[in-house]
């Protein structure tokens, strides 16, 4: 399959990084390449492109994509929340930008071998990084009840995670859950009719929870925005796509507590702590997409941009 992914909220970013020609700037979600190219093309020869990734397939079709531009291009197979080992291996201290897209690439969701979607019968997989060892599969087929509902109601927020949860305990016993088909099917059978009518896709849900927790993806995103923040240079700038409501609020909250580090009881008439900010907003409310881009790109309806800038 061809890499195929609509860049979210694009001119957004390119305007919100506010990039330098000669700067040093990291796309830690780098996918086909997408945003990359918008750094990349603003970039000079003596500019800098960092782009990570954990996909070997987005690492391809990147590379292909960015071979055009004259800056200097530096490509690492990692998490995004390893950056700072990824600076100190290639030499970088401080960088003058950052993106993190936080979406899941249109290649994953529709290539059936991957195993995210719904929509199409595949095995059960979910791993961004196929050398990972953890897939869906293993935690369908091997948590116990307590354990999968507690995933699909947090990462999920599914009402019914507990039945669904007990629907998938009982089907294993019979046989382990392969494809998403069959995981589909128990969704379906979890849920009663008269909550199947509306809204998404009774599925979509539990495969959200599913494929966070197979990518540790609260986790990774909570060490990558510090760690971001901490290797920003003066007026660097990160910028964050988040797509659903715990993304978007790990995101709000580490920005809101470095925009505000005091510790000292709100009684206290000045700061006795010492904790000074190092981080401002660049932009309040999150930025959403036009209604110009929600109808070129369906996919993007539940995006949030938040921008952050380097004291």
């Amino acid at each position: 399959m061809e890499f195929k992914h609509i860049s979210v909220l694009f001119d957004e970013c390119m305007e919100g990084l506010n990039i330098k020609p000669d700067g040093i700037y990291v796309d830690g979600t780098m996918g086909g390449g997408g945003h990359s190219s918008g750094i990349c093309s603003r970039l000079s020869e003596e500019g800098t492109f960092i782009g990570i990734d954990r996909d070997e397939d987005a690492h391809r079709a990147a590379q292909a994509r960015l071979a055009e531009y004259p800056c200097r291009k530096i490509f690492v197979q990692s998490n995004y929340s390893d950056i700072k080992e990824v600076l100190d291996e290639i030499g970088i201290d401080k960088i003058d930008g950052a993106l993190l897209d936080l979406g899941v690439s249109s290649f994953q969701l529709d290539n059936p071998e991957r195993g995210f979607s719904y929509m199409q019968d595949a095995p059960l997989d979910m791993r961004m990084n196929q050398q990972d060892d953890l897939t869906a599969y293993d935690v369908v087929n091997n948590m116990d009840a307590r354990e999968l509902k507690e995933i699909i109601s947090k990462y999920g927020e599914e009402r019914w995670a507990a039945r669904i949860a007990e629907f998938i305990v009982k089907k294993r016993n019979e046989k382990p859950l392969e494809s998403t088909a069959e995981l589909v099917d128990v969704i379906k059978a979890a849920i009663p009719a008269a909550a199947r009518r509306d809204g998404p896709h009774p599925a979509k849900r539990t495969f959200q929870a599913l494929r966070i927790h197979v990518n540790d993806e609260l986790g990774q995103l909570e060490r990558a925005i510090e760690a971001f923040c901490d290797v920003l240079a003066p007026k660097g700038r990160l910028c964050v796509i988040t797509f659903h409501s715990l993304e978007d609020r790990i995101v709000k909250d580490i920005i809101a507590k470095r925009v505000n580090p005091c510790t000292c009881p709100k009684e206290f008439p000045v700061c006795i702590c010492g904790k000074k900010p190092d981080i401002k907003k660049i932009s309040g409310k999150p930025i959403v997409p036009s209604p110009e881009e929600l109808e070129v790109n369906p996919r993007s309806r539940s995006a949030k941009l938040r921008i952050a800038e380097k004291k």
